[in-house]
């Protein structure tokens, strides 16, 4: 509707007010002229519902784009320069990834400008059949994850030979130090020291304690089992509003690297599972909830189509799934309390998804899934 306001994706089902401000046409005008090759500005037809950052549809002389800005504090034009590093990478090697622009007499693929960091994606073949639907919500048949599964397993082969270093503490990133850690607490406590904001949140809360009940809950023997891993640059938010689609159901084109860092094939396949099977939005004050062992065995079954995995990566992938959003979990207290001094955020981020989704796996739902899994992808 004309003159409606932009809301973005809340941590809840509702829509909210964007913490981060719809990006303006005088703005874009003034990115768009470091772009040449972008041309005149036309119009902004759609604004992302994503809440993290501002992005939106770019029409322009030189064709259609998606612009997207990040505060300064949530990425610099280096840290963007190893996520597209990243993307550059699979391009080669013929995966369909967005294009990312350069900018004139610029030496990195971002532009800083004031407080913000800018980035410039061509606009990418296939169908955004998940665009409104939030983040972390189920695919809308098995067909999907079957396809979804496939090329996840795809984007692993061509990662297979780029050695960047793990990207840094940047808030809402993956990352992969925790778990196959000899002494998981010792490595959180680590995690925790290097983020001035997280620490400060966590400083009067008995966090040691939680995580290390976690930790001795669903822990046991998964660092063995993960020291084992080859180390792997993955995608690390793989859901299905972060691909796009053929008519047909297959992926066209896999976007948003924010995410993305070393951490091993596993861990991302655990990733998809625990973000596209599991209706965790539905888990409002208390109510139960059931994963949809059916999605979790089809992503699996495409990601086999492509890429082998052992009875015993099946049993190391379900032991990972109820501690595989741990270190996300704090890079998202992180950012609630460090960036946005948003304690009431930080505080669903701390109880109700890092400590209320690990504790879901020892209900009877949380374990029939895991069950399911283990015992269909062993079939």
């Amino acid at each position: 509707m004309e003159g409606a306001p932009h809301l973005v994706h809340g941590m809840g089902i509702e829509m909210e007010a964007p913490v981060w401000p719809a990006i303006t046409p005088d703005e874009a005008e003034a990115v768009l002229a470091r772009f040449p090759q972008a041309g005149r500005l036309i119009a902004l037809p759609w604004h992302s519902p994503r809440p993290f950052s501002a992005a939106t549809l770019v029409k322009a002389d030189g064709g259609t784009f998606i612009l997207k800005r990040h505060h300064w504090r949530l990425r610099s034009p280096a840290a963007l320069a190893q996520e597209h590093g990243f993307m550059a990478h699979l391009r080669a090697t013929g995966l369909r990834v967005p294009e990312v622009m350069t900018p004139e007499g610029c030496a990195t693929s971002a532009i800083a400008q004031g407080e913000w960091t800018y980035e410039l994606h061509r606009l990418s073949p296939g169908l955004d059949l998940y665009r409104d639907r939030p983040s972390w919500t189920g695919f809308l048949s098995p067909a999907h994850a079957h396809a979804a599964g496939a090329a996840l397993a795809r984007l692993h082969r061509a990662a297979r030979n780029y050695g960047a270093a793990p990207r840094g503490a940047d808030p809402l990133i993956a990352s992969f130090t925790i778990l196959p850690a000899p002494d998981p607490l010792a490595a959180a406590q680590a995690y925790v020291a290097a983020r001035p904001g997280l620490a400060g949140f966590l400083r009067d809360r008995a966090w040691p304690d939680a995580l290390a009940g976690l930790f001795a809950r669903f822990g046991g023997g998964l660092a063995d089992k993960l020291a084992g891993q080859a180390p792997l640059w993955t995608h690390n938010d793989w859901h299905p509003s972060n691909l796009l689609w053929t008519p047909e159901g297959d992926v066209a084109t896999v976007f948003d690297f924010g995410l993305a860092t070393q951490t091993c094939a596993l861990h991302d396949l655990a990733t998809a599972i625990e973000r596209s099977a599991i209706p965790w939005l539905d888990m409002q004050d208390g109510a139960a909830i059931s994963g949809d062992g059916s999605a979790a065995l089809a992503l699996i079954a495409g990601y086999r189509e492509v890429l082998p995995l052992s009875g015993a990566d099946i049993d190391t992938l379900v032991d990972l799934l109820p501690l595989v959003h741990v270190e996300f979990a704090l890079s998202e207290v992180d950012y609630f309390a460090g960036i946005l001094k948003d304690e009431a955020q930080a505080a669903l981020a701390w109880d109700g998804y890092l400590i209320g989704h690990a504790n879901w796996f020892a209900s009877p739902p949380g374990q029939a899934f895991l069950c399911d899994i283990r015992e269909g992808a062993a079939a």
